[in-house]
């Protein structure tokens, strides 16, 4: 039995879950929308909030301690993939850089809210194997 035992395995061993965490907040903070399902999506939802909120208090402290923003990009970037390679609609393959987004675009947008930073919407289930499906998007504010 699973008594206090917090967390969903996703059917994959320790490295893979932790790279498929990595991969698909990175994911969501770059696309800023994905298309997964909700034990996925609820895993990550959380741990996505909490480094916007990272991105948040770092940039809030840099006009005091201006070694707060260093500190608070280094932990983003140990935490998060470099780069995303994203196909424009002409071809061409541009790279994003994940920290660099977070903190130039991501966090000053919702520097006035207090959380909630996340949506997920149920869209029901996948033909394939009937899982059930959700879109998990960073908010409009």
């Amino acid at each position: 039995m699973r008594h206090q035992k917090h967390g969903r395995k996703l059917g994959r061993d320790t490295g893979q879950r932790n790279a498929l965490r990595r991969n698909l907040i990175a994911d969501l903070l770059c696309f800023e929308q994905i298309t997964t399902t909700e034990a996925k999506a609820r895993t990550i939802r959380p741990e996505a909030e909490k480094m916007i909120t990272l991105a948040k208090r770092g940039l809030a402290q840099a006009g005091e301690r201006p070694e707060a923003v260093v500190h608070a990009r280094r932990t983003a970037a140990s935490r998060l993939p470099n780069v995303r390679t994203q196909e424009l609609e002409d071809g061409t393959f541009e790279d994003i850089d994940v920290v660099r987004k977070l903190f130039d675009e991501i966090a000053p947008r919702y520097a006035q809210r207090p959380g909630g930073y996340t949506r997920m919407v149920k869209i029901g289930r996948r033909p394939g194997d009937n899982a059930d499906m959700a879109v998990l998007m960073l908010v409009s504010d």
